[in-house]
């Protein structure tokens, strides 16, 4: 169903949805069930690192290249809303780079071996049938053993992956 056919909250639930499907997808690391939540017209953009891609077959492959260079030991969801067509997601993940980081992951503060913390916001922007058609990733790379102070609420839950 199109946005016009829905309610504003059945809009937002719809979207919501299709967040927490990508982002399951990515962490089971099924790329293509991932690729497939966005519209034809994709814009991917990680703007601290420079990244600026634009349709499906770029995004796939960053997207595989990415996962070859971050092995992912946990992600901590701080907080979500939405407002309109948009869905703004802010987590905080820990994770350790490996294999090819510089031709894999564009202009990464870190090489591979580094263990760090990655907070990232991500926008995402939806079309009227439910279909990502922006992603905007704002990332914050760090050491994992460097200080740090961030609100994450009392009850954020951490989920573990090895």
């Amino acid at each position: 169903m199109t946005s016009q056919q829905l309610s504003a909250d059945e809009t937002a639930e719809r979207n919501v949805a299709a967040v927490d499907a990508h982002f399951h997808s990515e962490i089971q690391q099924d790329i293509d069930t991932a690729i497939d939540l966005y519209g034809d017209s994709i814009v991917w953009e990680a703007p601290a690192r420079g990244v600026l891609l634009r349709g499906k077959a770029a995004v796939r492959q960053a997207y595989i290249d990415l996962f070859q260079s971050l092995h992912i030991h946990s992600i901590t969801p701080i907080r979500r809303f939405v407002a309109g067509n948009l869905v703004v997601d802010d987590t905080l993940g820990a994770a350790t780079l490996v294999g090819d980081v510089e031709n894999n992951v564009p202009n990464c503060p870190f090489p591979a071996g580094t263990d760090v913390s990655l907070r990232v916001v991500h926008i995402f922007e939806f079309d009227e049938d439910g279909r990502i058609i922006r992603e905007n990733a704002y990332e914050l790379w760090r050491r994992a053993d460097a200080a740090m102070a961030d609100d994450v609420p009392a009850d954020a839950p951490t989920i573990r992956f090895d």
